[in-house]
């Protein structure tokens, strides 16, 4: 699975700095998520769109797309 975090936070202008300190969680955390190193828990997920007011449909590749 991909997701489009990075994509949102640049469209919406925010920095990963700040996300970070949103969810209480490291920057390299946030940055692995980010950089699709790591993928954030449906719990996480969850937490990352409300925070950035974004539905949580809009921060994941959809895998039809993929292929």
């Amino acid at each position: 699975m991909m997701n489009r975090i990075k994509e949102v936070l640049i469209e919406k202008d925010i920095k990963q700095t700040w996300l970070a300190k949103q969810m209480c969680k490291s920057y390299n955390m946030v940055n692995g998520y980010v950089q699709n190193r790591r993928q954030p828990s449906l719990e996480d997920l969850n937490r990352i769109a409300n925070i950035l007011d974004v539905d949580v449909k809009d921060l994941i590749v959809s895998s039809k797309e993929q292929k």
